[in-house]
Protein backbone atom coordinates (compact mmCIF):
# COMPACT_ATOMS: atom_id res chain seq x y z
CA UNK A 1 0.00 0.00 0.00
CA UNK A 2 1.53 3.01 -0.98
CA UNK A 3 0.62 6.79 -0.24
CA UNK A 4 0.24 9.55 -2.87
CA UNK A 5 0.75 13.14 -2.50
CA UNK A 6 3.76 13.45 -0.57
CA UNK A 7 5.31 10.07 -0.92
CA UNK A 8 4.66 9.40 -5.28
CA UNK A 9 4.10 12.63 -6.34
CA UNK A 10 4.74 16.46 -5.66
CA UNK A 11 1.77 17.66 -5.40
CA UNK A 12 2.65 20.93 -3.10
CA UNK A 13 2.33 23.08 -6.39
CA UNK A 14 -1.23 21.81 -6.96
CA UNK A 15 -2.77 22.43 -3.35
CA UNK A 16 -1.18 25.81 -3.50
CA UNK A 17 -2.54 26.79 -7.04
CA UNK A 18 -6.02 25.42 -6.57
CA UNK A 19 -6.41 27.33 -2.85
CA UNK A 20 -4.87 30.27 -4.33
CA UNK A 21 -8.49 30.30 -7.17
CA UNK A 22 -10.70 29.43 -4.51
CA UNK A 23 -9.69 31.96 -2.03
CA UNK A 24 -9.69 34.41 -4.92
CA UNK A 25 -13.22 33.57 -6.01
CA UNK A 26 -14.15 33.92 -2.21
CA UNK A 27 -12.43 37.45 -2.23
CA UNK A 28 -10.32 35.71 0.52
CA UNK A 29 -6.98 36.56 1.17
CA UNK A 30 -4.54 33.72 0.17
CA UNK A 31 -2.66 31.44 2.48
CA UNK A 32 0.80 31.17 2.24
CA UNK A 33 2.68 28.00 0.69
CA UNK A 34 4.30 26.91 4.13
CA UNK A 35 1.06 27.08 5.76
CA UNK A 36 -0.60 24.44 3.08
CA UNK A 37 2.37 22.04 3.08
CA UNK A 38 2.15 21.71 6.60
CA UNK A 39 -1.78 21.53 6.90
CA UNK A 40 -1.88 18.85 3.63
CA UNK A 41 -2.42 15.29 4.18
CA UNK A 42 -5.65 14.42 6.49
CA UNK A 43 -8.34 14.87 3.10
CA UNK A 44 -9.57 17.78 1.58
CA UNK A 45 -12.05 18.64 4.32
CA UNK A 46 -9.81 18.92 6.87
CA UNK A 47 -7.50 21.24 4.73
CA UNK A 48 -10.44 23.49 3.58
CA UNK A 49 -11.85 24.07 6.94
CA UNK A 50 -8.12 24.76 8.16
CA UNK A 51 -7.57 27.67 5.35
CA UNK A 52 -11.06 29.02 6.20
CA UNK A 53 -9.40 29.67 9.68
CA UNK A 54 -6.38 30.79 8.96
CA UNK A 55 -7.90 33.22 6.26
CA UNK A 56 -10.42 34.03 9.00
CA UNK A 57 -12.95 33.09 6.76
CA UNK A 58 -16.37 31.55 8.12
CA UNK A 59 -17.08 27.55 8.63
CA UNK A 60 -20.38 28.64 6.24
CA UNK A 61 -18.38 29.48 3.58
CA UNK A 62 -17.21 25.34 3.92
CA UNK A 63 -19.84 24.21 1.43
CA UNK A 64 -18.94 26.65 -1.90
CA UNK A 65 -15.45 26.41 -1.40
CA UNK A 66 -15.99 22.84 -1.55
CA UNK A 67 -17.64 23.02 -4.87
CA UNK A 68 -15.00 25.50 -6.13
CA UNK A 69 -12.36 23.34 -4.87
CA UNK A 70 -13.59 20.40 -6.90
CA UNK A 71 -13.75 22.28 -10.12
CA UNK A 72 -10.42 24.00 -9.90
CA UNK A 73 -8.87 20.70 -8.80
CA UNK A 74 -10.31 18.84 -11.67
CA UNK A 75 -8.69 21.63 -13.99
CA UNK A 76 -5.22 21.65 -12.59
CA UNK A 77 -4.94 18.05 -10.87
CA UNK A 78 -0.94 17.19 -12.27
CA UNK A 79 -0.32 20.64 -13.52
CA UNK A 80 2.03 21.56 -10.70
CA UNK A 81 3.24 18.67 -9.53
CA UNK A 82 6.12 15.83 -10.40
CA UNK A 83 6.64 12.46 -9.55
CA UNK A 84 9.84 12.14 -7.04
CA UNK A 85 13.01 11.28 -8.11
CA UNK A 86 13.26 7.20 -7.73
CA UNK A 87 9.54 6.87 -7.80
CA UNK A 88 8.64 5.14 -10.84
CA UNK A 89 11.84 2.70 -10.48
CA UNK A 90 11.14 1.73 -7.20
CA UNK A 91 7.35 0.63 -8.19
CA UNK A 92 8.74 -1.36 -10.89
CA UNK A 93 11.03 -3.30 -8.59
CA UNK A 94 8.50 -3.47 -6.31
CA UNK A 95 5.78 -5.05 -9.32
CA UNK A 96 8.66 -7.00 -10.49
CA UNK A 97 8.44 -9.11 -7.30
CA UNK A 98 4.92 -9.93 -8.37
CA UNK A 99 2.97 -8.72 -5.10
CA UNK A 100 -0.33 -6.97 -5.34
CA UNK A 101 -0.33 -3.51 -5.03
CA UNK A 102 -2.31 -0.40 -4.00
CA UNK A 103 -2.37 3.27 -3.75
CA UNK A 104 -3.92 4.47 -0.92
CA UNK A 105 -4.35 8.43 -0.15
CA UNK A 106 -6.57 10.60 1.65
CA UNK A 107 -7.00 12.73 -1.32
CA UNK A 108 -10.67 12.14 -3.16
CA UNK A 109 -10.59 9.20 -5.14
CA UNK A 110 -11.73 10.61 -8.59
CA UNK A 111 -8.53 12.66 -8.51
CA UNK A 112 -6.11 10.53 -7.26
CA UNK A 113 -6.90 8.05 -10.13
CA UNK A 114 -6.65 10.98 -12.79
CA UNK A 115 -3.17 12.23 -11.56
CA UNK A 116 -2.01 8.97 -11.70
CA UNK A 117 -2.99 8.70 -15.07
CA UNK A 118 -1.83 11.94 -16.16
CA UNK A 119 1.70 10.80 -14.30
CA UNK A 120 1.38 7.37 -16.12
CA UNK A 121 2.10 5.37 -12.57
CA UNK A 122 -1.64 4.05 -13.11
CA UNK A 123 -0.77 0.91 -14.50
CA UNK A 124 1.36 -0.46 -11.15
CA UNK A 125 -1.47 -0.42 -8.93
CA UNK A 126 -4.48 -3.54 -8.71
CA UNK A 127 -6.55 -0.99 -6.63
CA UNK A 128 -7.00 2.93 -5.98
CA UNK A 129 -8.49 4.21 -3.20
CA UNK A 130 -9.01 7.49 -1.96
CA UNK A 131 -10.25 9.29 0.89
CA UNK A 132 -14.01 8.79 -0.06
CA UNK A 133 -13.79 5.25 -0.89
CA UNK A 134 -14.02 4.18 2.93
CA UNK A 135 -16.07 5.42 6.48
CA UNK A 136 -13.01 6.91 7.72
CA UNK A 137 -9.70 8.36 6.48
CA UNK A 138 -6.09 7.64 7.89
CA UNK A 139 -4.82 7.67 10.45
CA UNK A 140 -7.65 5.56 10.94
CA UNK A 141 -7.10 1.76 10.46
CA UNK A 142 -10.43 0.91 8.33
CA UNK A 143 -8.85 2.36 5.03
CA UNK A 144 -5.56 -0.07 5.61
CA UNK A 145 -7.42 -3.26 6.72
CA UNK A 146 -10.08 -2.63 3.80
CA UNK A 147 -7.11 -2.34 1.37
CA UNK A 148 -5.56 -5.27 2.58
CA UNK A 149 -9.24 -6.99 1.88
CA UNK A 150 -8.70 -6.01 -1.55
CA UNK A 151 -5.77 -7.18 -1.84
CA UNK A 152 -6.16 -10.63 -0.57
CA UNK A 153 -3.26 -10.10 1.79
CA UNK A 154 -2.65 -10.38 5.46
CA UNK A 155 -2.18 -6.79 7.03
CA UNK A 156 0.70 -8.36 9.22
CA UNK A 157 2.93 -8.76 5.70
CA UNK A 158 1.57 -5.85 3.75
CA UNK A 159 3.49 -2.94 4.19
CA UNK A 160 2.22 0.73 4.42
CA UNK A 161 4.85 3.28 2.44
CA UNK A 162 3.90 6.72 3.24
CA UNK A 163 5.22 10.31 4.10
CA UNK A 164 3.49 11.38 7.41
CA UNK A 165 2.49 10.60 11.03
CA UNK A 166 -0.78 9.63 9.43
CA UNK A 167 0.60 7.00 7.66
CA UNK A 168 2.42 5.69 10.48
CA UNK A 169 -0.20 5.73 12.84
CA UNK A 170 -2.70 4.14 10.52
CA UNK A 171 -0.20 1.49 9.70
CA UNK A 172 0.44 0.45 13.49
CA UNK A 173 -3.28 0.59 14.44
CA UNK A 174 -3.79 -2.19 11.44
CA UNK A 175 -1.33 -3.94 12.48
CA UNK A 176 0.95 -3.87 9.51
CA UNK A 177 4.69 -2.55 8.78
CA UNK A 178 5.21 1.00 8.04
CA UNK A 179 8.02 2.98 5.32
CA UNK A 180 7.95 5.93 5.75
CA UNK A 181 10.11 8.35 2.86
CA UNK A 182 12.28 11.61 3.69
CA UNK A 183 11.32 13.82 1.18
CA UNK A 184 7.29 14.07 2.23
CA UNK A 185 5.50 16.44 4.00
CA UNK A 186 4.21 15.54 7.91
CA UNK A 187 2.97 18.53 8.75
CA UNK A 188 6.31 20.05 9.10
CA UNK A 189 7.30 17.72 11.46
CA UNK A 190 11.22 15.52 11.43
CA UNK A 191 9.90 12.36 9.83
CA UNK A 192 12.73 10.64 11.71
CA UNK A 193 10.50 11.47 15.10
CA UNK A 194 7.66 9.21 13.50
CA UNK A 195 8.27 5.21 14.69
CA UNK A 196 8.39 3.41 10.89
CA UNK A 197 10.19 -0.13 10.15
CA UNK A 198 12.30 1.53 7.08
CA UNK A 199 12.90 5.23 6.19
CA UNK A 200 13.77 6.05 3.23
CA UNK A 201 15.31 8.55 1.05
CA UNK A 202 14.48 7.07 -2.43
CA UNK A 203 11.67 4.85 -3.14
CA UNK A 204 13.72 2.44 -5.65
CA UNK A 205 16.47 1.99 -2.87
CA UNK A 206 14.43 -0.16 -0.88
CA UNK A 207 12.89 -4.01 -2.05
CA UNK A 208 10.22 -5.13 0.30
CA UNK A 209 11.06 -8.13 2.16
CA UNK A 210 8.97 -11.34 0.83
Amino acid sequence: MIDLDGTMVDTLGDFVAVLSQVLDDLALPRVSREFVEHTIGQGSEHLIRSVLREVGGSQDQYEPAWTLYQRHYEVLNGTHADVFPGVEAGLRQIRALGLPMACLTNKPAAFARDLLRRKALDVYFDHVFGGDDFERKKPDPLPLLKTCEALGTSPATTWMVGDSSNDAKAANAAGCPVALVSYGYNHGQPIRDVRADVYLDRLDQWLVPV
